[in-house]
């Protein structure tokens, strides 16, 4: 209920924004590998190449309204309903994009280790400031070190920290 009046707001002002869905719906790699459709507000008015290209926060399309939905991790709420429907955690190893993860499976030891729990919308990485453009080797590292020591109050302390990053001056993103 708390998100509800967020939620609505944000999806008011991503279809007058302009033409196109309220949701962005794109393919990102799972628990045990398995491919899931994650939801975003979209936050761009055409992105034909969101599975190949790294970032778009310089992009020029990307509106006002897309880059605020960005800066303060709103685009991601939608995910809430992965997480009700099962694909999806609170807390873990954020999810990649199948494209990426397969280079990265590749070149970043124990990556497809984070892939032994349910993916989140929040984790221990990203409370440490790894997202953006930061070190996948580094995300890898924290991600399995989450895995390795979970513990329900760590959930708590990520939801908290999540939260007051929201709040906070966003950095690298």
């Amino acid at each position: 209920q708390l998100a509800l009046p967020i939620l609505i707001a944000a999806a008011i002002a991503v279809r007058l924004s302009g033409p196109g869905s309220i949701f962005f719906r794109q393919q990102r790699i799972g628990q045990n590998g398995r491919v899931v459709e994650i939801l975003k507000f979209r936050s761009m008015p055409v992105n034909s190449d969101s599975d190949t290209t790294w970032s778009v926060d310089k992009d020029k399309r990307l509106p006002a309204v897309g880059r605020i939905l960005r800066r303060t991790s709103i685009d991601e709420l939608p995910q809430l309903i992965n997480v009700i429907r099962g694909d999806m955690s609170l807390v873990g190893p954020r999810p990649e994009r199948p494209f990426f993860a397969a280079q990265f499976a590749e070149s970043v030891e124990n990556y497809d280790d984070r892939h032994r729990v349910p993916a989140g919308m929040t984790g221990w990485a990203q409370v440490h400031r790894l997202r953006g453009d930061t070190s996948i080797q580094d995300r890898a590292r924290f991600d399995n070190y989450y895995i390795e020591h979970w513990s329900f109050w760590r959930d708590i302390v990520i939801l908290a920290k999540t939260l007051r990053a929201s709040w906070q001056k966003p950095n690298n993103r």
